[in-house]
């Protein structure tokens, strides 16, 4: 443990070693996690080896991790640069070294949420920030996962790689990041997970390619033209991929013959009843109340759970969804949407509109807050008219 006097000092000194990066031409956000990288180190080694110039080591080895990173990143870009933006069906034609990467930064020495932190870190390019936000943990506890992990592999042979399922919950992640605005990281995912689907056959892999694949053909009806979010029922059906549909379901079907359930398999299957349906009117809710069912029964996920109370609520009713809505702890995320559209479904306008309006501030992204506060907007003036 560092001494209170060495924290001060730590704190006093953030700001100026900040202001030397960003001379020496990081970027501001960029230059921020290599000094956070790099107090996390001073208080790993200060209390056995102080230095003699505490601003210049802190310089130094924040320096080092930004070069790590940037250095890292462009791998990356240039990875994604031999990608097309479509991923193209079938087996993958070629292979590259980045799936083998994602196996060894799963070694059997981390925790499997470290793996999949450190992973995302060194290996999928997303930030510090970023990977806190899937794991609905503070960046701070996250920077802290992601250097104990690579301070546990830093003295590690590279001889044991990890298991598939860290390495699926990565890939599964990446492609949620991408699937929110990031196309070519949904594509670099898809790409990852068919080479892994032609190399182990494996149920929960066809199932994760599935789900990617169902995900990805709604992406462009997703916004409109001005940008803003469209809701899954009110999007345009003409606009969804059908052949990535067919591969999906074809190879969600096959997955599911071998009678081996898991959770990519389950998440799957909802998607596939979500994109046979040829109107929002004739979705199968009642089918997608029972895979829930089972996708809770896989992971005892609280957000599986929030998504299995806006399907009862369409099933059943919406006073049924808000019955089991508040079962549920009402600070996870998107739970105050979730409640002001069930609210909205049983004709409480006043009770509804309040909730977007509250729910738009706790929004994730500006996309999500812009969509909840026309919801409330919409339904005020719905009261005054």
């Amino acid at each position: 443990m560092t001494s209170p006097m060495d924290e001060a000092r730590l704190r006093n000194l953030t700001p100026s070693v900040l202001a030397v990066l960003v001379r020496r031409g990081a970027d501001f956000a960029a230059a921020e996690d290599a000094v956070q990288e790099a107090l996390i180190e001073a208080v790993r080694v200060w209390p056995d080896d102080p230095p003699r110039d505490a601003k210049g080591w802190l310089v130094t080895v924040a320096w080092r991790k930004f070069l790590d990173a940037t250095r890292a990143d462009a791998a990356r870009r240039r990875r994604e640069d031999r990608v097309e933006e479509e991923p193209p069906p079938g087996p993958t034609p070629s292979a590259d070294d980045t799936l083998q990467l994602y196996f060894l930064c799963a070694h059997p020495s981390l925790t499997p949420s470290s793996a999949v932190a450190l992973t995302l870190r060194a290996v999928g390019g997303l930030t510090t920030r970023q990977i806190a936000q899937a794991y609905l943990v503070p960046e701070a506890t996250m920077a802290q996962r992601i250097s104990r992990a690579k301070r546990t592999v830093s003295g590690v042979r590279f001889d044991q790689p990890g298991d598939v399922a860290t390495v699926l919950r990565v890939l599964y992640l990446v492609f949620n990041e991408g699937y929110s605005g990031n196309v070519d990281l949904s594509a670099e995912a898809i790409r990852l997970t068919r080479q892994l689907a032609s190399a182990i056959d494996h149920p929960e892999v066809a199932g994760l390619l599935a789900l990617m694949l169902l995900h990805h053909a709604r992406r462009d009806a997703r916004t409109a033209p001005d940008g803003s979010l469209v809701p899954l029922a009110e999007q345009d059906r003409g606009r969804w991929d059908t052949q990535l549909i067919t591969e999906g379901i074809e190879i969600l079907q096959s997955a599911l013959a071998r009678d081996r359930l898991g959770e990519f398999q389950a998440q799957a299957a909802i998607a596939a009843l979500h994109a046979d349906a040829r109107t929002a009117e004739e979705t199968d809710w009642v089918q997608i109340v029972e895979w829930y069912d089972e996708l809770a029964r896989l992971t005892d996920s609280p957000v599986v759970r929030l998504n299995r109370a806006v399907a009862v609520g369409e099933a059943d009713g919406p006073r049924a969804g808000l019955v089991a809505l508040a079962a549920l702890d009402d600070s996870l995320p998107r739970h105050t949407a979730v409640a002001a559209y069930l609210h909205e479904r049983d004709g409480d306008l006043a009770t509804a509109a309040q909730l977007y309006a509250e729910a738009a501030q706790k929004a994730p992204n500006l996309a999500e807050r812009a969509h909840l506060t026309r919801q409330a907007a919409r339904l005020n003036a719905r009261r005054r008219g």
